[in-house]
């Protein structure tokens, strides 16, 4: 871990981790963690070693020109601290991209970090590609893996098997550890899923206040969500077959027997993507 500055003392941190790439349909989860770095003004204390996690030929680094020098930025995670959030906690915030090897070290180095920092309660989010109609709300579903975690946060467990990302690897190893640990991910829709999604964005930046008992300002993200779903609206309207897919799936959404139902079929509809994620991999 490469630190920059000195932290000072933190009121019941809460740690909020993202990651680019496999857990990050549509840049939700990681526009949901910017977002709140910006909102709150969050600075940078630290960064992971990229020798030690990343190959540089699958995240290559990247040249850049500021006032007419030449810089070098490599990829990495960063670790940032909010302490001027408009609530009773502090919050450490975790950007970074997936890694691309040595999973396990990667996860405890950061709660080695976490536990020095006084963290006491961990959120990962993430998004997934899903079988969901983009003209209704965005489903964001919780889990969590220990007993006492699942209640104090009122979520669902964890029940799913399969292959999985840095996100449930690190959700793994934080419960664990004793951390009390929830995950909430979001279902974007999978024919819509290739542009930056700010109405995913949003829906899960709402699960994080449910979650946690806060009111977090939203900018710009509702009318960007409100465009999004113009947007995708069009490109529906240009293709019959798309447009009658979209219809399906409304119909589908609405005639379900929610929320009982919606639980269990986000969560097959998770399964199905990983596996189908897993498969596509080089050599499987």
């Amino acid at each position: 871990m490469l630190e920059f500055e000195d932290v000072p003392e933190l009121t019941d941190p809460v740690l909020i981790a993202a990651f680019e790439g496999w857990n990050d349909a549509g840049e939700a989860a990681t526009s949901a963690v910017r977002h709140l770095a910006e909102v709150w003004d969050a600075e940078i204390v630290a960064a992971f070693d990229p020798e030690d996690y990343y190959d540089f030929q699958v995240n290559r680094p990247r040249v850049a020109i500021e006032e007419g020098r030449r810089l070098l930025s490599w990829p990495t995670t960063r670790i940032l601290v909010a302490t001027e959030t408009g609530f009773e906690r502090d919050v450490v915030l975790v950007q970074g991209i997936e890694p691309s090897m040595r999973w396990r070290a990667f996860s405890v180095e950061l709660l080695e970090l976490a536990e020095q920092l006084g963290v006491t309660t961990i959120v990962t989010v993430g998004a997934l590609l899903a079988d969901v109609p983009h003209t209704r709300p965005i489903p964001v579903t919780a889990t969590a893996e220990d007993e006492a975690a699942i209640h104090r946060f009122d979520v669902e467990a964890s029940r799913y098997e399969g292959p999985t990302g840095i996100v449930g690897v690190l959700t793994h190893t934080a419960s664990d550890s004793g951390i009390p640990t929830v995950s909430a991910w979001a279902a974007v829709p999978h024919y819509a899923g290739g542009a930056p999604s700010p109405k995913a964005t949003l829906s899960l930046l709402r699960r994080i206040e449910s979650l946690l008992g806060i009111t977090l300002p939203h900018g710009e993200l509702e009318e960007n969500a409100r465009a999004w779903e113009r947007g995708v609206d069009e490109l529906a309207q240009s293709d019959e077959e798309v447009a009658e897919y979209v219809q399906s799936l409304e119909e589908a959404q609405d005639t379900a027997e929610l929320p009982e139902a919606s639980g269990d079929a986000i969560a097959r509809e998770f399964e199905r993507y990983l596996r189908g994620r897993d498969d596509d991999q080089p050599g499987r």
